[in-house]
Formats: C-alpha cells, sequence, structure tokens
C-alpha cells in the first residue's frame, strides 16, 4: 500500500524541493535548506507542527511501519535534546576553562594584596565569572584569633545593581580590566559602603561549632540555605548578611586557615545550586595562596623596611661616636687653654682695674690703661664662650615652658638693651605644650641672637613671639631695622666671618651649633625689602639628641 495514498501530508517533508513561504519554519538565511530534503528534515521538519500532525495521521493509519517511525522521531529528538545539552555544558565549561586560566596568570604573578582581593571578589560578582551579587572577604587575625570582615564588593540595592551592571555591560572589560578599575575606582568606597557589615562579621576561630569555623575547618565548601531557621548557625549572623541562602567557601593554604568568602545573591536572589558551589570551589585554592603569598610578601617589606632604617641608624650612631670622641678631645683641649689663659688674663685684667682706679683722669697713661681693661674684658668673653661651646657638647634637656624660656633671657639681656635704646615687644603664645630642650644652651642662644641684632644699633624695635606649630614651638626674633643681602646673611653664621651689619659671625654660628646638638633647626630668613626673621623650632616630645 502506498504511503501517499493514506493521506495528504501537511508538512513539506516528502518534497525533494521548495519554495520560500513553504515551510513556516524556514526563514531569510536558511535558503540553502529549500533544495536539500535531508537537511530539511533533520534540522527543521522534526520539530515542526505540521510534521507531527503527519506523524499523528501516519500512526493512525495503521501502517506496519508507523509505530517504528514514531520510536526513531521520538529517540531523535531525545539524541538532539541531549547533544544540544552537552553543547551548552562544552561551551561553559569552556568559557570556565578561560576564565580560570586569566584568574590563575593574575592571582600567579600578583604579589600585591589589594591586586589580589579585588581580582578575587570580582571574578565572584561579574558577570563574566561567577556571576553572584555580592562577596564577602573575612581574613584570619592571627593574633586576636578571630575570622574579621576585611572586604565586601557588590550592590546594596536594586537601584545601585542596575547602575553598575550598565556599567559593566557598556564598558566591555575583561575580568583584568573589571579588577583593574574596581581596585582604582572602587576598592575604598566598597569598603567604606559595607563598613556596617565588615565591623560585625566577627567570628572567634576557637568557636568549633560556628558553621563558618566548621567549614573552614572541614575545608569544603558549603550551601547554606534557609540560614533564618537554622540551630547551627547563629540568627544574628543570618540577619546581618540579610539573606536566606549564601555560598561559605573556605580559604586555605598548606594547612593555613587565610580566611573565608561568603557569596550570596542579594538583588536577584537566584537560586543558588551546588554547580555553583562547585565551580567556584576550583578557584578558592589559588586565591588563598595568592593572598597568604601577597600577605607574606607585605610582612617581609615591611621587614625590610625597619632593617633598613635599623641599619641607616646604626650607621649615624657610628657615625656620632666618632664625632662625639672628636668633639670631646677638642673639649677638652678648649677647656684646658682657655683656663690656662683665664688665670693669667684675669690677674691682669684686675691689676689693669686696680691702677685705673688709682689714675687721675687726666694722666697721659690712663688712656692706656683703660685700653688694657677693654681688651681684657673682651678677651674674658671670647673665653667665656669658648668654655660654654665645650659645656655645649653634652646638652641635658627635660622638658620647660617655652614663654618662661624667653622671659628669662629677656631679663637677663635688659640692661644692655635699655642701653642702646631698644624695645623688645613680647607676644607670648597662649596654651603652649612644655618643649624638650636644655634650658641654659638654649637661653644662651636666644641672649646671643638678641645681642648679635642689637649690635651697633640705637633706638629699635625687635618683636619676638611664640607660637604653636604643627606638634613643634617656634619662637620667631623679628629684628625690623636691618636689612642684609644673601651674602651678609650667609656670613653671618660662618664662624669668624665679619659682617657689615652684624660684626663677627662667632656668636651666630655657635648659636646655631648649639641648637643643633639638641636637634633644633635655627632658620634665618632676610626678604630683600628689609628685616631679619630668625625662627627657633622646639620640640614638644622626648627626642634622641643626634
Amino acid at each position: 500500500m502506498e504511503i501517499a495514498a493514506i493521506t495528504e501530508w501537511e508538512c513539506c517533508w516528502d518534497r525533494d524541493s521548495i519554495v520560500m513561504g513553504d515551510c513556516p519554519n524556514i526563514g531569510e538565511g536558511d535558503e540553502d535548506l529549500l533544495s536539500s530534503r535531508s537537511r530539511r528534515i533533520l534540522e527543521k521538519c522534526c520539530e515542526c507542527e505540521n510534521f507531527k500532525r503527519d506523524m499523528v495521521r501516519f500512526r493512525d493509519s495503521g501502517h506496519p511501519l508507523a509505530p517504528v517511525f514514531s520510536i526513531l522521531h521520538a529517540d531523535y529528538r531525545r539524541q538532539k535534546t541531549q547533544i544540544q545539552s552537552l553543547a551548552n555544558f562544552l561551551d561553559t565549561k569552556t568559557l570556565e576553562v578561560r576564565f580560570l586560566h586569566e584568574l590563575g596568570s593574575v592571582l600567579q604573578s600578583s604579589v600585591d594584596l589589594d591586586e589580589v582581593l579585588s581580582v578575587a571578589l570580582t571574578a565572584i560578582t561579574a558577570g563574566k565569572g561567577f556571576g553572584m551579587n555580592r562577596a564577602f572577604l573575612l581574613l584570619a587575625d592571627k593574633e586576636r584569633h578571630v575570622l574579621k570582615g576585611h572586604l565586601a564588593i557588590g550592590p546594596r540595592t536594586a537601584e545601585e545593581a542596575g547602575r553598575t551592571w550598565h556599567e559593566v555591560e557598556s564598558g566591555d572589560l575583561d575580568l583584568q580590566g573589571l579588577a583593574q578599575n574596581f581596585r582604582a575606582t572602587k576598592l575604598s568606597s566598597e569598603r567604606d559602603k559595607f563598613h556596617d557589615i565588615l565591623d560585625r562579621l566577627v567570628v572567634p576561630l576557637n568557636d568549633q561549632q560556628h558553621m563558618i569555623v566548621r567549614a573552614l575547618d572541614d575545608r569544603r565548601p558549603l550551601l547554606v540555605t534557609d540560614a533564618f531557621h537554622r540551630s547551627d548557625l547563629d540568627i544574628e549572623f543570618a540577619r546581618l548578611l540579610g539573606v536566606d541562602t549564601f555560598l561559605v567557601l573556605p580559604l586555605v593554604s598548606r594547612h593555613r586557615r587565610v580566611g573565608v568568602i561568603i557569596a550570596d545573591n542579594f538583588i536577584t536572589h537566584r537560586a543558588i545550586t551546588e554547580q555553583d558551589m562547585h565551580s567556584i570551589e576550583t578557584f578558592t585554592f589559588p586565591v588563598a595562596f595568592a593572598i597568604e603569598r601577597a600577605s607574606l610578601y607585605e610582612r617581609v617589606q615591611e621587614e625590610v623596611e625597619k632593617l633598613k632604617l635599623a641599619n641607616l641608624r646604626l650607621h649615624d650612631q657610628q657615625e656620632q661616636l666618632v664625632r662625639m670622641e672628636k668633639m670631646a678631645l677638642v673639649g677638652r683641649i678648649t677647656s684646658s687653654i682657655a683656663h690656662s689663659i683665664r688665670n693669667p688674663l684675669m690677674v691682669i685684667g684686675g691689676f689693669a682695674r686696680s691702677i685705673m682706679k688709682s689714675t687721675p683722669g687726666n694722666d697721659p697713661k690712663r688712656g692706656f690703661i683703660e685700653s688694657i681693661v677693654t681688651e681684657a674684658q673682651q678677651l674674658e668673653q671670647v673665653l667665656g664662650e669658648i668654655l660654654t661651646y665645650s659645656d655645649a657638647l653634652f646638652p641635658t634637656c627635660d622638658f620647660w615652658d617655652p614663654n618662661q624660656l624667653v622671659e628669662t633671657s629677656l631679663r637677663d639681656i635688659q640692661e644692655r638693651v635699655l642701653a642702646q635704646d631698644y624695645t623688645c615687644r613680647l607676644h607670648a603664645g597662649e596654651r603652649l605644650p612644655p618643649v624638650y630642650i636644655d634650658f641654659k644652651q638654649t637661653g644662651y642662644c636666644i641672649r646671643n641672637i638678641l645681642l648679635s641684632t642689637i649690635d651697633g644699633l640705637q633706638n629699635g624695635i625687635i618683636d619676638i613671639s611664640t607660637v604653636l606649630s604643627g606638634d613643634r614651638v617656634e619662637i620667631r626674633i623679628v629684628d625690623h631695622n636691618r636689612v642684609l643681602s644673601e651674602e651678609e646673611l650667609e656670613a653671618l653664621l660662618t664662624p669668624f666671618t665679619e659682617t657689615r651689619e652684624m660684626g663677627s659671625g662667632l656668636n651666630m654660628a655657635l648659636s646655631r651649633s648649639m641648637l643643633e646638638k639638641q636637634n633644633i633647626p635655627l632658620l634665618v630668613v632676610a626678604p630683600p625689602e628689609g628685616g631679619v626673621t630668625f625662627t627657633i623650632t622646639l620640640p614638644t616630645h622626648k627626642e634622641e639628641i643626634p
């Protein structure tokens, strides 16, 4: 019996060739199927509704081949579905392998902790990665023996999620590009955004009953469901995350507990499957290893910096010992010479003053005697400075009131200031902290600066102020009368150099040297418009004298 005599077929499977429009499933781009009967049957007819109705008619016709065709058709559709599912699975795995290769290459090459964390969390949340909505990283604090929230990534609202996903789609960046962008623009803001959750994500490592600790000890990921009604999970922990279902991914590297990653779908509420868990599990070990390596590298770098500083400090101390030995020798020599000269000088000066008292004013020899007295006094002053310098090699520091320091220095030179008709105006700062100085030496330096300033001048004004600058106190001495060039300013601070305006630079250079022994900088500024400003910066904390 001929099949064609049984019924009139609705589908076009029985024709060798057709024209566009004969088959409702053939459209633009499928023109090659119009003349290929076998391909048309396999690709289009088996899924066509017309073909299915033809198969029903054929089966109802009682033809002996009808059951065979039905079996073959059903098995073909089943195999086609399986092949399509397998193809989709292979495509997914191919993308996953490429993704893991890209992720692994970044994690293996980076020793920067922020970069590693950015790549890891971006991989979990990016659509091109594992596609979770949020990820929280808890790192093990070995000193406190707790897991502590360190970083989080993801949106907190649906509106924010929409904006973020739109930016990602329009940016068309790969995983590494997304991680770099996250690190450059969002790392700090994401940490701040989730700080209220991160600060409370604290799990004691010795709490063996806590689900997170158990997952870390067992080294197995957990898919937590029905989190709000589980007896083995703290309800406050679930409320803190705000989700009923989440993944717990332990990070363990060579038996060391590095931390835990918690991932969820807070926005989309998409179901998390076992397949999701196993897919993400494959990359937790390289992440744990990379985090541990980056953390170790940071600690090594910190230790290297400490060793460098210690080495520099040791080198400075060795040089300081050499300088101190030289200065001690200089101090002993200058002290010995000064004392040897001082005794006969005092005898000469004493006899000269006695002779001058008994010599009438009209005696022609009185002028010579006065010259001897004056020169003897000047030599005594120079010897006093030399002995003071010898004592200044080893300052004795303590905490003192800076205003008291300035007031005492001004009282000591008050007669000299009044004799030259000078005015010193003190502007004492209020509530200044005590300064750590050698009171005697620092006061001597202030007096030296003031006396050098008024030397050779009459009827001038000096403003002295004490102000707090940062964590230090500044003493500013402003001479409004003098005008110094750059050459004269340099000569002023050079020992035994004569300046037209301020005489010998011994006193100023000696003062600067004494202050430097206490780690106190002296800054001298002489602007072209006139005036000289001396700034002495005093420390308020106990510091080593270099």
